[in-house]
């Protein structure tokens, strides 16, 4: 029965095995535990025959129910899950279905069965592993994933009609724009109720909000000892292990210690990610919303920001200077002049100073800092040229080898340029941190729990993060004994004990070589980093224990080690960020130093330090040669978003949806970008407009004063004048830039600058016009004579035999670039 339940989820649009899989094992869970559930029946063919699963389809509604009490009745089905609400929603939907099949429903002859199956499966089931309270459809989608042919009306008749929403257990979604177009979005809610309350009371009677605007929420934490979920609140003083903690039921005692005590509490985005202990108006949280209730029992206002707690009058401050207070304001800027005025280097120096670094008169000290920050992942460089595009900058599509099923081939995934990538760093810092944090003497270990893209395993990540551990699969073999110490001892057990494999286990075998790293080569103060897939990483941790066994109910994952977790993004960052290369799907193995990146691993861990002043950090994106590309076919709809009052957290912020992810994208405050514009190249008169409006530009132009005197030349004289003359036959954007000479310590240094850079770059300016050139060096004489100059000589040509010249026709001319230059002209007095 079961095989033939997966074969009529097959044709009706469920192609991932591992989700066909997913259903089976929920319905067989259920079916096993008729009984626990309140179920009269032997079976789920005769509990679907007396009715249609009415009563088991309440009672998964009932445990849900019971779990946001505070309940643990859903471990009769879900006995190592502490976070069930949105699996029990899915199991019920899937229910749903095996009802669907048990009577005979046809499957995969109407277009309406694959539209609802692809929606059910990848969004709403999706978005519910995710933990997303909202999920929105785009018809187009939907319509491009299964090659409809505009198949407009179906897709909003399908996933809003009674059939689906009864499947997906969610009500009547929003439906945001057109009626029934390619552009028809619906929102649908997954709180757990199916939608939208009917009592329309508050779901979040306490949030919170940082500079740019992000909500927070105080968050539950499940006590294993005490056995029920609490508030944590931090006395002043203590440290933020569990023990430590003061634990309340409900949200009164929350808001009266944050808001009038001024204690931290445990707090989570509502989006998701990292759980810490933040203080309300002295970190990152400067605003809030209390249910009106709670409010009158504590003593403050509903709404609030920053000072409206204190006993002195509340003083409101407004969006802008929120910003002010943590962030300086986003800066756009363009250096801009002709080559060799040092834009490069004057890039270098702003970065550092809107790091917020000290800038050093000397330039080595400058260049270190630089690249200390770039190391970091503060600065990103790139260069702009005619062949970039948006999918270079900004993000694109990238074929990448196996699907999500593990099957050979390639699929296309959305992959993030540069700029999304610094972005995501400034978006998710939460300040340096008081205390930094050092990789050196540890070694770091990348370490996969669970299989990323199987929806059965996310618990797992999600139980040794609240657990404060890591987990490893493999044997169920308790390697606990000091003999295991030995690769040999480990071998001999798995070859009387293990199970999971056939064949002779060797030094080589996963199930001998795992445990063995894991038991053995990994020490306490060590580093692991989680992995999400090969090439993102998720969760970064300080080991802090030495090896466990502790087997659970159904086997597997008994492997424990005590983490100390130090960064988590459960969305994932591309492990390129920190590693040279992506993982390989090794359970666990050492991460070599030469290919880590350490300060930018440095940087990640301390960004979510509990101790960090608030002030997110500034990040700084330099774009060399910013009018050498296409802007409109770079930036494309980012460009309106790079106005700093469109930026995330501003009065005017604006968010775009990116085409290739789908993303919510806006542009953090904290992320500045400097680029620079050589004017010998492009006229700044042809700049794009829309880019000059967003951009302040700041003229670099040369400066001959920094020059001196070369073993008797007077440089700055020379330079002086030779842009005197460029500006008088070309134009002001074509002069030369001091920083050709800077370098020159002796005049055979000045000969190779002039021979090798000066003179080549006036022949291009001119287009090879040689008496131009010779005018700019002062080697011009309007007598019609050869002519031996300075830097160049003249020698007339004389006609071909046979070809009689025009008795009124200009003389032609032969220059050469001498082999000895004179600076009679040049020299100091």
């Amino acid at each position: 029965m079961e095989e033939e339940f997966k074969t009529w989820l097959e044709a009706g649009g469920a192609n991932s095995k591992s989700a066909r899989d997913t259903r089976a094992h929920a319905v067989r869970t259920i079916e096993n535990n008729l009984a626990q559930l309140g179920s009269a029946h032997a079976d789920l063919e005769t509990a679907w025959k007396a009715d249609q699963f009415e009563q088991l389809l309440q009672k998964l509604k009932e445990l849900r129910d019971n779990f946001s009490a505070g309940g643990k009745e859903y471990k009769v089905l879900m006995p190592q899950s502490e976070k069930p609400d949105n699996r029990l929603s899915n199991w019920r939907a899937w229910l749903s279905q095996y009802g669907q099949f048990l009577g005979g429903e046809p499957r995969g002859e109407r277009d309406a069965d694959r539209i609802r199956q692809y929606v059910l499966e990848h969004y709403i089931e999706t978005a519910r592993e995710d933990e997303n309270e909202t999920i929105d459809v785009l018809v187009r989608d939907v319509n491009e994933a299964l090659s409809l042919n505009q198949a407009w009306p179906n897709i909003c008749q399908a996933i809003s009609g009674p059939k689906f929403l009864e499947l997906a257990d969610v009500q009547v979604p929003e439906r945001i724009g057109a009626n029934q177009s390619s552009a028809t979005v619906f929102r649908f809610r997954l709180n757990g109720t199916g939608g939208v309350k009917a009592s329309g009371a508050d779901p979040r009677p306490f949030v919170l909000f940082d500079t740019i605007g992000a909500a927070f929420k105080p968050v539950l934490n499940f006590n294993r000892q005490t056995g029920r979920s609490a508030y944590r609140i931090k006395p002043l003083g203590a440290s933020n292990k569990a023990e430590d903690a003061v634990e309340v039921a409900n949200l009164t005692d929350v808001a009266r210690a944050m808001l009038i005590e001024g204690r931290p509490a445990r707090i989570q985005s509502i989006r998701g990610g990292p759980v810490n202990y933040l203080v309300y108006g002295r970190q990152k949280l400067i605003r809030y919303v209390l249910d009106p209730t709670i409010a009158k029992e504590i003593g403050v206002p509903p709404q609030g920001e920053l000072s409206q707690t204190s006993n002195e009058a509340p003083t409101r401050i407004g969006p802008e200077k929120e910003m002010d207070q943590y962030v300086s304001k986003p800066t756009n800027l363009i250096l801009y002049g002709p080559p060799g005025t040092g834009k490069t280097y004057a890039t270098a120096v702003e970065a550092i100073r809107l790091c917020g670094e000290p800038v050093s008169q000397d330039r080595e000290e400058v260049m270190a800092a630089y690249r200390r920050l770039s190391e970091a992942g503060r600065i990103e460089f790139v260069t702009f040229h005619q062949s970039i595009s948006y999918e270079d900058f900004v993000e694109g599509l990238r074929p990448t080898q196996g699907g999500k099923d593990g099957l050979a081939g390639f699929e296309l995934r959305a992959e993030q340029g540069v700029f999304r990538r610094i972005a995501r760093r400034a978006e998710t810092s939460t300040g340096p941190g008081d205390v930094g944090y050092s990789i050196e003497g540890r070694q770091v270990f990348k370490m996969s729990i669970g299989e990323a893209a199987n929806s059965e395993d996310a618990y797992l990540f999600e139980e040794a993060i609240a657990g404060g551990y890591t987990l490893l699969g493999w044997e169920d073999i308790d390697w606990s004994d000091d003999r295991f110490s030995k690769r040999e001892a480990i071998i001999e057990a798995v070859r009387e004990k293990g199970i999971m494999e056939q064949g002779e286990p060797t030094a080589a075998s996963g199930r001998v070589q795992m445990p063995f790293i894991f038991r053995n080569w990994i020490k306490s103060g060590d580093i692991v980093i989680v992995s999400k897939g090969n090439s993102l990483f998720r969760a970064i941790g300080e080991v802090s224990g030495e090896y466990q066994f502790v087997p659970r109910e159904g086997g597997g994952y008994a492997h424990r080690r005590a983490v100390r977790w130090l960064w988590i993004d459960r969305a994932g960052v591309p492990v390129s960020e920190i590693y040279a290369h992506n993982f390989s799907q090794k359970s666990v193995y050492q991460l070599t130093d030469a290919e880590l990146n350490i300060p930018a691993l440095e940087r990640y861990i301390a960004s979510q330090k509990d101790v960090g002043a608030g002030a997110p950090e500034a990040f700084v994106l330099i774009i060399d040669e910013i009018n050498r590309a296409n802007i409109s076919k770079v930036f494309g709809e980012l460009i309106t978003l790079l106005e700093p009052d469109k930026r995330t957290g501003q009065p005017n912020a604006l968010k775009v949806r990116l085409p290739y992810s789908s993303d919510i994208f806006g542009v953090p405050g904290n992320l500045h970008i400097i680029g620079t514009m050589n004017t010998a190249d492009r006229s700044i008169a042809l700049l794009d407009t829309a880019l000059r409006r967003r951009f302040e530009f700041r003229e670099l132009m040369p400066d001959a004063s920094l020059l001196g005197v070369v073993e008797g030349i007077n440089v700055a004289k020379l330079l002086a004048t030779i842009n005197e003359r460029i500006e008088y036959l070309f134009d002001r954007e074509h002069q030369i830039g001091h920083a050709y000479f800077m370098g020159c310590q002796s005049r055979t240094d000045v000969d190779v600058v002039m021979r090798h850079k000066i003179i080549p770059l006036l022949s291009e300016y001119f287009y090879e016009d040689w008496g131009k050139v010779a005018a700019v060096l002062g080697d011009a004489r309007d007598s019609g004579t050869d002519l031996e100059g300075r830097f160049i000589d003249r020698h007339e040509i004389k006609p071909p035999t046979g070809i009689n010249g025009e008795d009124d026709a200009a003389p032609r001319y032969r220059w050469n670039v001498r082999s000895v230059f004179s600076y009679d002209d040049f020299l100091a007095k």
